[in-house]
């Protein structure tokens, strides 16, 4: 996918859906990813339900979203990542932004086919949501 060429890290909010998407995602850099309610199977079973990554000064927590949030993420995080309903949304409530960049995978129901891009300069922190062209 050429929109992920050139980025440092690959963040998967889970529906993975196949044991061969993060191995193909981790040729172009290193990827979190969490597990979530449809990805079933022992391959599944290697991904956690939650997961937290620091880059640079920015914490960020990931998890699918079909769960209750486990956290308080304005004591600790400043990106939450989720995917669940595959709306693509960004939201900043407080200190803390929450993204869900859609789905980048097949068109589901008549939401857009999207991905998000998070850049993290120190404490500088931005997102962007992208639209990707439907195949």
């Amino acid at each position: 996918m050429k929109e992920l060429q050139g980025s440092d890290v690959i963040i998967h909010a889970g529906d993975i859906g196949s044991d061969t998407i993060i191995p193909e995602l981790e040729k172009i850099a290193p990827v979190y990813a969490v597990r979530d309610n449809v990805d079933n199977g022992a391959w599944a079973c290697k991904f956690p339900l939650t997961n937290a990554v620091q880059i640079e000064e920015t914490f960020i927590y990931i998890y699918h979203g079909h769960l209750a949030l486990d956290i308080a993420p304005d004591k600790n995080f400043q990106v939450v990542v989720s995917g669940h309903s595959h709306v693509p949304k960004l939201e900043q409530r407080g200190d803390v932004l929450y993204l869900n960049p859609g789905s980048a995978g097949h068109k589901r129901f008549t939401l857009p086919v999207s991905m998000a891009e998070l850049t993290v300069d120190n404490s500088d922190i931005r997102a962007r949501l992208i639209t990707l062209p439907t195949q």
